[in-house]
């Protein structure tokens, strides 16, 4: 009796022993693949207790987790032929355990061997504009590379960026000079614009202020309101504003008075020029057809006679 009690405790101790030697437990971010005699089983065990065949089931565990993997720093020569240095950072997770199990020895080091030659083939395809402005673009190209072969292995990349871009230090002070020299130009223009501005907003002031003599007045006195403000400044005002604008009419008067006496002085010298003018036209009417008639006409000289043609006279007779 004590015999088969003894037993059957053993019995039960051993299978207690074989259950446990058979228990897993798997973590709710990873799952099993189970060899079974050394083949994987299709089915990959979810989270929780799990039981293996004791001697003939070996299980791995797979973390389904995004892992993010740095990829070290690698230099390259962009398309227009700068010599850069690039790193990035990969983003991906275990989609089925099983083919990340079997298909691939060390998926970790796969990806990073895949994102390495990847990001050198991406820095040789583009320029260096594109390296530091449109990284979006190159971010999806990347990512697209690397996931062409990880897909295979039952990986899928989330997402890939590019951290840093290193430049040599004579670029890097080319680029500063250009951008030196951008932002010079920018102020330059926009003082220039706000000059220009400013003008055309004083000439729109001055002709308002011409059609208006009162918003000149209005003007002065705000600026003697604003100067007056300021307890360390004395305004002097000798003359009042009113005898200012006195003088400025009795100088209008004054010039068109003036302009009006040379318009009659010229007009009255016109007129007696044109009457002494007429006066010796009637004289020159009169007088000068009768004195043409009148006059006698001057005797002509009577002719010389010549030696040769004047006739001898007559021989005296004895």
């Amino acid at each position: 009796m004590d015999g088969a009690v003894v037993g059957v405790v053993l019995v039960v101790v051993a299978a207690l022993l074989v259950l446990r030697s058979g228990m897993r437990v798997v973590n709710q971010v990873e799952r099993g693949v189970v060899f079974r005699l050394g083949r994987a089983q299709p089915e990959f065990r979810r989270p929780g207790i799990t039981f293996l065949i004791p001697f003939v089931d070996r299980m791995r565990k797979v973390n389904v987790q995004v892992v993010t993997m740095p990829v070290p720093t690698q230099e390259g020569i962009t398309k227009d032929n700068v010599s850069v240095k690039v790193d990035a950072v990969v983003y991906f997770r275990v989609t089925d355990p099983v083919r990340a199990a079997i298909e691939v020895q060390d998926y970790m080091f796969a990806v990073g061997q895949v994102a390495q030659s990847s990001l050198r083939s991406i820095i040789g395809k583009s320029d260096l504009d594109d390296l530091l402005t449109d990284r979006e673009r190159l971010h999806e190209g990347l990512a697209l590379m690397i996931d062409s072969p990880a897909a295979e292995w039952g990986i899928h990349i989330d997402r890939v960026e590019i951290k840093d871009v290193q430049l040599p230090e004579s670029l890097k002070r080319s680029m500063s000079r250009q951008a030196e020299a951008e932002r010079e130009r920018r102020a330059r223009v926009i003082t220039a614009d706000g000059e220009f501005q400013a003008a055309q907003q004083l000439a729109n002031a001055s002709r308002i202020m011409a059609e208006t003599p009162e918003a000149m007045q209005l003007r002065l006195l705000q600026t003697v309101v604003e100067v007056a403000a300021e307890k360390n400044s004395t305004l002097v005002m000798p003359f009042p504003v009113e005898l200012l604008r006195y003088f400025e009419r009795a100088t209008k008067r004054l010039d068109q008075e003036v302009e009006k006496n040379e318009r009659t002085a010229a007009d009255e010298l016109g007129t007696g020029l044109k009457a002494g003018i007429e006066q010796i036209a009637a004289v020159a009417d009169k007088f000068g057809p009768a004195a043409e008639l009148t006059a006698s006409p001057e005797p002509s000289p009577e002719p010389v006679p010549s030696p040769a043609t004047e006739p001898s006279a007559p021989a005296e007779r004895p």
